[in-house]
């Protein structure tokens, strides 16, 4: 046989404490640089370096491999460098004011900005009013208003001396003015007087009353032309007279800003637009009347002349900004409304930013998962990626569900490293389906699994655990501590040669280990409180574990541990739940016939088992067709099961263990039920390796150790899985002592001679097996099977050529 028994000091990697230096981690100086990364980082230096459109960064990775902690540590130290980027600001466009502007400053000058507009309009608050009240304005204003009057007077002066010539009387009552004639003294007529002139003389001064008449209502006229011309005259004085106040301290800004032409141009607006509505300056309460419902007498709030600022910053560096809830409105922005009288209204000052123009100029990262799932928030990042702009809408604008008029706001030029953080299936997935994709996210950076064991990784590993304490303010760890926590990494890497980099799961057990030092009153972390929280998380998830192998000890389920048994076998199967695996043994059987040679899976026709398991039946059958059937049909009928299975089966690790129950079955060969197997094979019968080896043994050591430990038990595993052999230590101590046993090997012929004690058998320049050889059995059983069906179809021949 060439199988090979795994000794005591090949089942685990032991890490010796005394090859550190250290007695405590408090000794150890904290880690400079990220281990196990190069690759990784090497991407991500190039794609944060590189201002190329397009070279955007997808990291990938597992998760709790400290991707997000490594990626935005990198990023800040690279920020750190790197200069501030602008403030940014909404303002009123007046031209256009449902398309306000967007002004940038220099880092820490935007709110200056805000807060110098807010001083000239509370200093043009008083400083217009004083001029408006002063004598020069009152002066002028009267001026205009004496020479208003003095055409007036002039206009009825002068209607009045012509009917005077033509001895018509012009009488000014309260309804107004009357025209009569007069009598010999001058004085005028009533008009019972006038009634008694005579006709032609009364006709005479009818035409001429009705002739001023129409030189009244010219004049009337006229002097409504020249009171509009006052009041025009008025205003314009008014408005010299604000933009007299204006100009001044507007000039001291735009000379402060001078070269900034969008910024001057914004104060010219400004300007115009204060001495436009320069009677909101004027404005007096008191003078006012009573509000109805708060829709009249309101004063005017001034809100158009403010500063939004957007995004205010500190001269620290480019920004680094992670965004956790990546919703389309979180990343671009939104236009709140605010509700008056059952009325939805807006304004810029009710513009705000997302984190895209908080990153603007630097770097967001996001989790795509989260932001797969929220709604336009993925399109609208490619959106804004292609046109390098952000802009600010409504949801429902880009739904086509608004009609009503709102702002839109002057977009945003975007300068921003974008970081996509997570799992290499959603990374090819977008790779394959979104053809955009390729091109806005040029940076593949691909964290490590795990990293190299040898003896200059066990010293920064060391550190790495020293600076993760130390980060997270708990004690130093013991030496042993350190030496127990990278056995348990090389577990969970699954090779003796690796370190596995899952950071969040080792930072999970520091944490237990230091609170049940903390509870021993002990200055460190040693490696018993490692063991106890390893032992302690083994136990909390174990219910499910606990209850399946109770059910075996109960007999409930059927698992034999000893004896031999034909066409029956241990195979090992892992359960994976919640985080937590373990291995469980399952009982597989096999009954075969002679048929038309179909090897059936029932766990397939049921529709339990899984592709790669139906994947694994189909090469045991394909094999021994090609084997033991060369010359003759395969004549044979069988099953193939997971008894007691009540979920789906999946994967082709046991496909070694169902070839070896079928031959079992065939030849007629008892198994040594002392035994479990475990491996996938290929065609050609080599036993390749498969995952969870780990757990397969420790799950069916559990239950012989619970049913007590002959040295006849033990578990075969492929060869190539030697390297991941990281068992408990229980089990390693019962290697030692010689009563369990792990066995590798590399055929299936290994498999079977030691699962029967019989020899499989070579076959010699015939082409034949020996007939006391496993391979010798199951090939004459074989031939039988195929006579038995060529005599059966011979006799039905027969039977039917007799009924003809």
């Amino acid at each position: 046989m060439t199988y090979h028994l795994i000794k005591a000091d090949e089942a685990r990697f032991i890490c010796d404490p005394k090859q550190f230096s250290f007695e405590t981690t408090g000794e150890v100086e904290e880690l400079t640089r990220f281990i196990g990364q190069d690759r990784a980082l090497e991407a991500v230096d190039f794609g944060v370096s590189i201002r190329s459109q397009g070279f955007n960064l997808f990291v990938v990775g597992p998760e709790g491999s400290g991707r997000h902690s490594v990626i935005q540590s990198f990023i800040n130290r690279k920020a750190a460098e790197e200069p501030t980027p602008a403030d940014r600001c909404y303002v009123e466009n007046f031209e256009q004011p449902h398309h306000p502007l967007a002004l940038d400053f220099p880092p820490e000058k935007g709110p200056i900005f805000r807060h110098e507009m807010h001083e000239l309009i509370d200093t043009l608050k008083t400083t217009i009013p004083a001029m408006i009240e002063g004598e020069n304005y009152q002066a002028r204003k009267m001026a205009i208003t004496d020479s208003l009057q003095q055409r007036i007077d002039k206009l009825y002066h002068e209607v009045e001396e012509r009917a005077k010539e033509d001895n018509v009387a012009v009488i000014k009552t309260e309804q107004g003015i009357l025209f009569t004639t007069r009598d010999e003294e001058g004085k005028p007529l009533n008009t019972e007087a006038f009634l008694k002139l005579p006709k032609q003389r009364r006709k005479k001064y009818e035409k001429l009353i009705e002739k001023y008449q129409v030189e009244l209502q010219q004049a009337i006229h006229q002097i409504s032309i020249l009171k509009r011309e006052a009041e025009e005259n008025k205003r314009n004085l008014k408005k010299d007279t604000g933009r007299l106040a204006v100009t001044h301290l507007v000039n001291t800004l735009r000379k402060k800003y001078e070269g900034r032409d969008k910024v001057v141009g914004y104060l010219d607006q400004v300007e115009n637009q204060i001495v436009e509505g320069v009677d909101d300056f004027l404005y007096h309460p008191d003078k006012e009347g009573p509000a109805l419902f708060g829709l009249m007498g309101s004063a005017p709030s001034f809100k158009q002349y403010e500063v939004n600022v957007l995004v205010g910053r500190k001269k620290n560096g480019a920004p680094v900004v992670y965004e956790d809830l990546p919703t389309y409105q979180n990343l671009h922005g939104r236009i709140e409304h605010k509700a008056k009288m059952g009325v939805l209204s807006t304004h810029f000052t009710l513009i705000k930013g997302g984190s895209l123009h908080l990153a603007n100029g630097g770097y967001i990262i996001i989790d795509v998962d989260r932001l797969l799932r929220q709604p336009f928030a993925y399109e609208g990042l490619k959106r804004t990626l292609r046109s390098k702009m952000i802009k600010i809408e409504p949801v429902e604008r880009l739904l086509g569900l608004m009609s009503t008029t709102t702002l839109e706001p002057e977009p945003i030029e975007l300068a921003t490293k974008v970081v996509l953080i997570g799992s290499p299936l959603i990374y090819y997935l977008l790779n394959a389906y979104d053809p955009e994709f390729q091109s806005l996210f040029k940076v593949l950076a691909d964290f490590e699994h795990a990293m190299d064991l040898d003896r200059e990784s066990l010293t920064l590993y060391a550190t790495l655990l020293a600076t993760v304490a130390k980060e997270n303010e708990l004690l130093p760890l013991h030496r042993s501590a350190v030496a127990k926590v990278i056995e348990h990494a090389a577990r969970q890497a699954g090779d003796y040669e690796k370190l596995s980099l899952h950071i969040r799961e080792f930072l999970d057990l520091l944490q237990e280990a230091n609170y049940l030092a903390l509870k021993g009153e002990k200055r460190c972390v040693s490696g018993d409180e490692i063991e106890t929280a390893l032992e302690a998380a083994r136990r909390r998830g174990g219910r499910i574990r606990d209850q399946l192998f109770e059910s075996i000890a109960k007999g409930v389920r059927l698992i034999d541990t000893r004896g031999s048994v034909t066409g029956q076998v241990n195979g090992l199967s892992v359960i994976q739940l919640a985080g937590n695996s373990f291995g469980c043994p399952t009982r597989i059987t096999a009954l075969t016939r002679s048929g038309k040679g179909n090897v059936v899976d029932i766990e397939r026709e049921v529709k339990l088992g899984g592709a790669i398991h139906s994947k694994g039946v189909m090469i045991l059958e394909s094999y021994l067709g090609a084997r033991y059937a060369r010359k003759i049909p395969l004549s044979l009928r069988a099953s193939l099961v997971f008894e007691q299975s009540y979920g789906g089966v999946d994967g082709d690790s046991a496909s070694c263990a169902e070839l070896c129950v079928l031959v079992s079955s065939i030849a007629g060969v008892a198994i040594n039920q002392s035994l479990a197997i475990t491996g996938s094979m290929n065609q050609q019968g080599e036993v390749q390796a498969i995952g969870g080896v780990n757990e397969k043994i420790e799950g069916f050591f559990d239950l012989c150790d619970e049913r007590g430990l002959t040295g006849e038990q033990g578990v075969i595993i492929p060869a190539s899985n030697r390297r991941h052999l990281m068992l408990r230590k229980e089990v390693v101590e019962a290697i030692d002592k010689e009563l369990f046993s792990v066995y590798t090997v590399e055929h299936v012929d290994d498999a079977l001679e030691l699962l029967t004690g019989l020899s499989a058998g070579s076959m010699d320049s015939g082409g034949n097996y020996p007939d006391d050889s496993i391979n010798g059995m199951v090939e004459k059983a074989l031939q039988g099977f195929a006579e038995d069906i060529a005599n059966f179809d011979k006799q039905g021949d027969e039977d039917e050529d007799s009924n003809q």
